[in-house]
């Protein structure tokens, strides 16, 4: 990218010997940085297990998800896990290929992926994506998932026209922390809530899709592997404090993407705001177009200070339903009438 760039100004400023020393100069300052790689997925019609992939559904820096057929035919979604910056797969290969110096990490991040499918196949509720199996072959993993039909919430907030309504809002987030909540009462954490990790169904049921608690375990394991976790959404505490994370890492993450629906686009990177904090409050931005009890809501999942925010997700969907403050936070006299007006 760098070189797209670079090479034609240079080209025009001073001729081919310009160009060529400047190659050279990039060459030299970034030779010690690992290359980016992408790793092909595995060809259509190909069986695994019991399972016929048709096609790649998407691609990360950390799996791959296929569409697939069981051997009845219905469609599923498959995660592989096959890490970028780990391992290696050519176009005409099935085996990843992972250098010695990676193995321990990769391996690491198996097990985390294989423990992450067990916990979540436990799971079983409407707005969560169910896992159905889970399985070891071509020296990964992989997680087979119900396939779901519809839409991303960062799909429809990118083309939906004006603003969104603070009904669908507050029935929308309502639903997602009663699955939310069934996450955290299994000793589980999702760490990677974010527009794109929701899924609307035509009726409008939101789907959370595709935990991220393996990713965020395998943080800070060997120097290819910083910086899982989507600025953003992720709370401060995930930027290297692990022994903060909790159900508030989660609850942060259901603020953001509350305040991207009225922003358009994700809020300021809580690792910014914690060098400066620059982010407007949803109570000075929108007042007058939302209740302030929501958009006080919205606030209170944004706090920095983990130990500020609200402990479960049931509270904050008691407090969402019932258009009452989020714990401990007051709303104004004045803030409350114009509540009452406004509903």
């Amino acid at each position: 990218m760098v070189l797209e760039i670079v090479l034609p100004v240079a080209h025009q400023i001073s001729g081919r010997f310009a160009v060529k020393k400047l190659v050279d100069k990039i060459c030299a300052e970034y030779n010690h940085l690992p290359m980016s790689q992408t790793n092909f997925p595995l060809p259509a019609e190909f069986q695994l297990e019991t399972y016929r992939i048709e096609r790649q559904l998407s691609h990360g820096g950390f799996s791959i998800v296929y569409l697939a057929h069981d051997a009845e035919g219905t469609p599923v979604a498959i995660k592989e896990y096959l890490p970028n910056s780990l391992a290696l797969r050519g176009p005409d290969a099935i085996m990843p290929i992972i250098e010695p110096q990676h193995q321990a990490t990769f391996n690491h991040g198996l097990k985390c992926f294989f423990e992450e499918g067990r916990a979540v196949a436990r799971l079983d509720h409407p707005y969560l994506v169910r896992v159905t199996d889970f399985f070891r072959a071509n020296g990964t993993v992989y997680l087979v998932m119900r396939y779901e039909r519809g839409r991303t919430l960062h799909d429809h907030i990118r083309r939906h026209s004006g603003p969104l309504k603070e009904a669908f809002l507050t029935d929308l987030f309502a639903r997602l922390l009663d699955g939310l909540d069934e996450v955290h009462s299994n000793g589980l954490l999702h760490l990677d809530i974010k527009p794109g990790n929701i899924l609307l169904r035509s009726d409008d049921s939101p789907v959370l899709l595709d935990f991220g608690a393996a990713r965020q375990a395998m943080q800070g394991e060997g120097e290819y592997l910083k910086g899982m976790y989507t600025p953003g959404y992720a709370a401060p505490e995930q930027y290297g404090q692990r022994e903060f994370h909790g159900p508030w890492s989660d609850l942060y993450a259901i603020g953001a993407c509350m305040y991207a629906c009225l922003a358009g686009s994700s809020p300021v990177p809580s690792d910014d705001r914690m060098h400066a904090d620059t982010l407007e409050s949803a109570m000075r931005r929108w007042s007058g177009d939302y209740s302030n009890n929501f958009l006080a809501l919205i606030d209170h999942c944004l706090v920095l200070d983990h130990t500020q925010r609200a402990k479960n997700a049931r509270d904050l969907q008691l407090a969402l339903l019932d258009r009452k403050p989020p714990p401990g936070v007051q709303i104004s006299l004045l803030g409350r009438l114009r509540d009452f007006i406004h509903h």
